[in-house]
């Protein structure tokens, strides 16, 4: 099993770090440490140097805390990005965020910094991981200017089922379902009608654990698998096999 999203260089793990990635060695096969911020790349590149061959990066601008970043701090990530193409798996997180943004301004400049983001994995040939809540739909529209991209993946995905359609009609495009399906019924809806083939797991953590006490972490991502498996009547191992297969084909790991 494979976590590919979570945010273990957040300061929530700052105490137990190295006991959180020892349970989760345990139980996967390898995570995906999701850059977030300029020091959150470098964090999670310091992080998958430590932990070679578990833990593998990638470098992200998150759409909210970025969107009232200086053209110099974009620039920075940029730059940082390209240097470390060759130690990264993916570009991202990445994208645009319209459940907590409504300014139409604040939305306009997410788009400017997504789509700069879009350029380079294009160029580069990179995959890329989107978190594009509340505007899947405006994201799929956004990405089918951009041919040269390996993979794209839809972190968390939330949107309708018409819109995974779309997503799945293009072959190389993923959607990664987290913890939460142990207790949304809009991600169990949505599990229940998408082909595994498209299906990646994650955790998205330290957030998004099965209750509000608890902090979330990379090996719970055996929840989502087993209930991914539960809702559509198949044998969890097969699940299993499938949704890593994916993830090690976009992430090439």
């Amino acid at each position: 099993m494979i976590d590919t999203h979570c945010h273990i260089d957040f300061e929530d793990f700052d105490k137990d770090r190295e006991e959180v990635i020892k349970r989760a060695q345990d139980k996967l096969d390898c995570i995906v440490a999701s850059g977030f911020s300029n020091d959150s790349n470098r964090e999670v590149l310091k992080l998958s140097k430590e932990y070679e061959g578990f833990i593998y990066p990638t470098f992200g601008f998150h759409p909210v805390s970025s969107q009232n970043s200086t053209p110099e701090e974009l620039t920075k990530a940029h730059n940082y990005l390209i240097e470390n193409l060759d130690n990264i798996v993916a570009v991202g997180e990445v994208g645009m965020d319209y459940y907590y943004v409504t300014d139409k301004a604040l939305r306009e400049k997410q788009k400017e910094i997504f789509t700069s983001f879009l350029e380079i994995a294009n160029e580069h040939k990179v995959p890329i991981v989107m978190h594009v809540r509340d505007c899947e739909k405006k994201a799929v529209n956004i990405i089918e200017n951009y041919d040269d991209i390996p993979y794209f993946v839809f972190h968390c995905y939330g949107g309708s089922f018409k819109t995974a359609k779309r997503i799945m009609d293009k072959g190389n495009a993923y959607m990664s379902f987290s913890t939460m399906l142990c207790y949304s019924k809009q991600h169990q809806n949505l599990v229940e009608k998408i082909d595994v083939e498209y299906i990646l797991t994650e955790t998205d953590s330290p957030y998004l654990a099965i209750t509000k006490e608890e902090r979330n972490e990379p090996a719970n991502v055996v929840n989502a698998v087993h209930q991914i498996a539960k809702l559509k009547d198949m044998d969890v191992n097969v699940v299993d096999e499938i949704t890593t297969s994916n993830a090690r084909k976009v992430f090439n790991i």
